[in-house]
């Protein structure tokens, strides 16, 4: 059997029709009975996830080697895949197999981010009971979930379902929160509580701080702790991802929150939180050193940063130095690189060394370039300006960039919107760009009447 080509693409929700096999010798008669519209599945396999695994994904598709498939039935493969809420898109295709006579399918997906790992807080249950029972709720159970709306509410209802069987009343609310203190940005996890309303933190009060002012303290903690219900663990997470970062910024590296004390509001509902803290010494920046990126010069890299020994360590020009790093890592192709910063702090010296752990990630290359919405003429002058070229490091700003010249350059009369949208192969490494192009109609400016 000669197969001229079976391909179904469905990222986008919109499938290409399928070319179906025949012989080359044969003539289509009213006699000969319809082509197949299935075949059986030689092998299936996974393309771009993270989170979850091969088997868990195809657990929830419900297809399998050796039954007979066609579009129909990957259709629904793929809806059930989006209906979890996990994927931002999924899509499909199946190629000849190895005997000419069935599929090799695969799915391409892109989980939905950002993914935070779960936490469970005051529900009176083991958290490991809990754990395995979402487990067996969800093939796609994983140790970070995506943060979606569909997600989420599917969970607290499981959750909801499991507290409610063992004599527990409460109602289980699921929210996204930060986890406490780290070195670096904030970081959230998903928890599930009572909804009861317990004591809430009506106002924060400070004592002890002389380098940046209360109001601006009480800011920045009115937006994470004001109306949640007070505990002490909690409210303490809620000051290192708020209070913390504002001391980092100015070298105060080693604030430490002394004291927490909680008394009835006097002129509002709800608890008054009081926080005496010490603010530390200020801290300099001392030296700055390059773990991993083989394929980057450290010296390269630093001088990119401009990261300044001996000035103040303000972690907020830290932050900026490491994304310019990650973004030299970028353009070079290394898409998914990753940047962890270590802290070693000298207290007699008051400086702060730092060691950058960076992960490169694999290398992105540019593929194909695909252009959609102008004429033959249109697409050739576009395709002479486009100077990204195949095989080359993906350089991910460049097709806004490219349009951007476009517009500038007013190639095109009453042009409208312009759109880049990229596809990334996580197998092959290669990243296609399509460039889509629509025309605005001229306004129709009518001529004031004559006088």
């Amino acid at each position: 059997m000669i197969w001229l080509l079976i391909l179904v693409m469905c990222g986008s929700g919109a499938g290409i029709p399928a070319a179906f096999a025949q012989s080359s010798r044969a003539k289509k008669t009213a006699t000969q009975p319809a082509q197949p519209r299935q075949w059986p599945i030689e092998s299936l396999k996974v393309e771009g996830s993270h989170n979850y695994t091969q088997a868990q994904i195809l657990a929830v598709a419900g297809l399998k080697v050796g039954q007979l498939a066609g579009k129909p039935e990957f259709e629904a493969a793929r809806d059930k895949l989006v209906a979890t809420g996990m994927f931002e898109t999924v899509g499909y295709k199946f190629t000849p197999g190895g005997d000419r006579n069935g599929y090799a399918a695969s799915f391409q997906v892109v989980e939905a981010q950002p993914a935070y790992p779960i936490r469970f807080e005051d529900l009176g249950l083991p958290d490991k009971e809990l754990v395995d029972y979402l487990r067996g709720k969800d093939p796609l159970f994983a140790p970070r979930l995506a943060a979606t709306k569909a997600v989420l509410e599917r969970y607290k209802q499981w959750v909801q379902e499991y507290v409610t069987a063992h004599n527990v009343k409460d109602k289980v609310i699921a929210k996204v929160t930060p986890a406490g203190a780290t070195s670096g940005p904030p970081e959230f996890v998903i928890l599930f509580r009572p909804a009861r309303s317990g004591p809430a933190v009506a106002e924060v009060a400070f004592e002890g701080n002389t380098v940046i002012p209360t109001s601006a303290l009480q800011n920045a903690i009115a937006e994470v702790a004001v109306g949640l219900p007070y505990k002490e663990e909690t409210f303490r997470q809620c000051l290192d991802s708020s209070i913390r970062p504002l001391y980092d910024a100015r070298g105060r590296v080693r604030v430490a929150f002394t004291k927490v004390t909680v008394e009835n509001a006097k002129d509002v509902q709800g608890l008054a939180v009081k926080v005496t803290l010490e603010e530390g010494g200020s801290y300099d920046l001392g030296d700055v050193r390059i773990e991993g990126a083989p394929h980057f010069e450290p010296v390269r890299l630093l001088k990119t940063a401009k990261f300044k020994s001996g000035d103040l360590a303000d972690f907020n020009e830290i932050g900026k130095g490491v994304d310019r790093i990650k973004k030299v890592l970028a353009h070079e192709g290394y898409m998914r690189n990753d940047v962890q910063i270590v802290r070693k702090i000298d207290d007699a010296k008051k400086t702060v060394s730092l060691v950058l752990r960076i992960d490169e990630g694999p290398q992105f290359l540019f593929g194909a370039l695909h252009i959609e919405g102008l004429d033959l003429n249109g697409e050739a002058a576009i395709r002479k300006m486009w100077t990204h070229k195949e095989g080359t490091p993906y350089n991910p700003e460049y097709p806004d960039y490219f349009l951007g010249r476009v517009r500038e350059e007013n190639l095109f009369d009453s042009l409208g919107e312009t759109r880049a949208e990229t596809k990334i192969d996580d197998k092959t490494h290669a990243v296609d760009v399509t460039l889509y192009f629509k025309y605005a109609p001229p306004v129709n400016r009518k001529k004031p009447p004559p006088f």
